[in-house]
């Protein structure tokens, strides 16, 4: 199965950018977007051969989930059941024979760190949480932008970003209580190099200079490692600030 996760960063802006000639050439057998910005009676498009599940946002324009699958899921669950978190159509559950696919969009901790004591102590134990709640009935895959690079090698300039939104001590912590819960980075799996980025600003062509974070990942319950075959990054793939990832199991 291989699975793709991406932030368009508006999924009406993207659609007019390729989208779907990257979907249809993609193979992939589940995609999760992310920051759709809009709700499904403002997308005309159909995403064919694929089942369309939404968690859009309560508040227009703004963030929102969206699960594309191949397969017909056995279940969809919008959100985490804790209504703290879930006006803003963070995260997506799809319910598969195997494994229970998890798109997420992860807080960003915002200008000034003005969002980061809920990213850290209230948003971060919740969703770790639902993902061991999940993991009680089968395997878990979660993917999404995470809204953190981890370690240093996952942005350019890491001494520079110390302590702003996406690289505080608080979120890579959190991050690491994540996967020390029993999940697994699936890129860090096989690439144990610096240098591959999924996220880059707008600003002073730092795409094309390479000076970007990686903060979208495919995580996945330790119990599926011998099935992981392949993760990956396609940072050529333009249209958002972001570029899609994706893993391949077995």
């Amino acid at each position: 199965m291989k699975i793709l996760t991406w932030n368009v960063n508006g999924l009406r802006a993207i659609l007019g950018k390729g989208f779907a000639e990257f979907l249809a050439e993609s193979d992939a057998d589940v995609v999760c977007v992310q920051e759709i910005k809009a709700r499904p009676e403002q997308v005309s498009h159909d995403f064919e051969g694929y089942h369309a599940e939404w968690n859009s946002a309560e508040r227009p324009g703004y963030s929102g989930t969206l699960t594309l699958s191949r397969k017909k899921p056995l279940s969809v669950r919008a959100g985490i059941g804790n209504s703290e978190h879930d006006s803003e159509g963070r995260v997506l559950t799809t319910e598969f024979a195997g494994f229970y696919v998890v798109n997420v969009y992860v807080p960003n901790s915002g200008r000034e760190l003005a969002r980061l004591d809920y990213r850290v102590t209230r948003w971060g134990p919740a969703f770790r949480e639902f993902l061991k709640g999940l993991e009680k009935s089968k395997p878990v895959v979660f993917c999404g932008d995470m809204n953190v690079a981890h370690r240093e090698i996952d942005l350019a300039r890491p001494r520079e970003n110390t302590g702003t939104a996406g690289f505080t001590s608080g979120e890579r912590q959190d991050f690491t209580e994540l996967l020390d819960s029993g999940f697994v980075d699936s890129f860090r799996e096989v690439e144990p190099a610096g240098g591959h980025y999924t996220w880059w600003s707008y600003r002073a062509g730092a795409r094309e200079r390479n000076i970007g974070w990686r903060i979208d990942y495919v995580g996945f319950s330790e119990c599926l490692r011998g099935t992981l075959s392949k993760a990956f990054i396609l940072p050529d793939v333009g249209g958002s600030d972001h570029c899609p990832a994706g893993a391949v199991f077995r």
